[in-house]
């Protein structure tokens, strides 16, 4: 399946046409931008009329859902950025229908949307997520639709938050074969027996696995991260077709992530580890982690279905693995699927 992933050609020509949505042109509409009277900037634009930033943002009430975009198709989401208030990630709902759909193909907290499940911001530079400093929230996954498109943040929260936004999309065919981006959020707090999360579950058809983030706080201490992820292919059962070495593996790290007694974090274009809290601590119970990974040059391919899980594992003295049941672990899968 085509998943409608790869760069575009920079150097192409074609029929496409960009636009873009933002609270300046909340509905992408040729020559719309820019006409706002009144908005957020409107008591600093007051010297300046029309067209000097009368209208960056929203307040989003408590409560409350803002439709960020809704157009008509056939085209592609190519960029999605997003700024609010940082300690609200985990208390706004971002949700997207794709093509009519009555429910949402992506539903998730919007922190773990972009790899920021934790009440502190952390900064991350890959090709499909970049979180710039000092809260920008940028998504590049590509996101076909065909019909329409329907993007939604709810606030779940107590009080009201600013929302900057913008996305990109352009108006162009999109291949028959080409899959719309779901999401799956999966939360266990305390995780308990037999200290085994599910990742993706209930996914059956044809598909494209892309992506993986994983935030955990393992409740013991030690070494938390022996614990293997489990990929179950078109009707595996007891025994998955792909199963890796360590949850340090996966995420593309090595030894415990440790280097002279201290967790190292890195964040490259297909994985890393770009939030250690503490970031001075090892081994401690209570230290929170985030972690992703893209299947973008790897992508994990499956005819009829999926289903992804991870171990909680930790390590206990002498040499015996831990069952980490006190665990708590926040995961979100991304795949293409028609």
């Amino acid at each position: 399946m085509t998943a409608a992933g790869s760069p575009p050609e920079l150097w192409r020509l074609d029929a496409a046409r960009t636009r873009s949505i933002s609270a300046e042109n909340p509905t992408g509409a040729p020559g719309a931008g820019a006409r706002a009277t009144e908005g957020t900037g409107a008591h600093a634009a007051r010297h300046l009329g029309p067209g000097w930033k009368v209208s960056p943002s929203i307040h989003l009430e408590p409560g409350a859902t803002a439709t960020l975009a809704d157009v008509a198709g056939p085209g592609v989401i190519r960029h999605f950025w997003l700024t609010t208030d940082r300690a609200a990630l985990r208390a706004l709902t971002l949700r997207m229908h794709w093509d009519d759909a009555p429910r949402p193909a992506v539903q998730l907290p919007l922190g773990d949307f972009f790899c920021n499940a934790w009440d502190e911001l952390a900064l991350v530079n890959s090709e499909m997520v970049v979180v710039a400093p000092a809260g920008g929230l940028n998504s590049y996954w590509p996101m076909p639709f065909r019909r329409s498109a329907r993007i939604g943040l709810h606030n779940d929260g107590d009080r009201a938050v600013p929302v900057y936004y913008q996305i990109t999309y352009t108006e162009e065919d999109v291949l028959e074969e080409a899959g719309y981006l779901h999401t799956q959020w999966r939360r266990g707090a305390p995780l308990g027996g037999p200290a085994v999360h599910t990742i993706l579950d209930g996914v059956t058809g044809r598909g494209r696995y892309v992506g993986t983030y994983l935030a955990i706080r393992p409740g013991d201490p030690g070494w938390w991260g022996e614990g293997e992820l489990k990929f179950y292919l078109d009707g595996d059962t007891e025994h998955p077709s792909i199963c890796g070495t360590g949850t340090e593996d996966y995420f593309g790290g090595a030894w415990n992530f440790d280097m002279d007694g201290r967790y190292r974090t890195y964040s490259t274009p297909y994985l890393g580890l770009p939030q250690v809290l503490p970031p001075d601590r090892c081994y401690e119970a209570e230290q929170r982690f985030g972690m992703y990974r893209w299947h973008v040059r790897d992508p994990i391919c499956f005819h009829s279905g999926l289903r992804v899980t991870v171990q909680a594992l930790g390590w206990s003295d002498p040499g015996t693995y831990l069952p980490l049941e006190r665990a708590e672990i926040a995961t979100t899968a991304w795949w293409y699927q028609g």
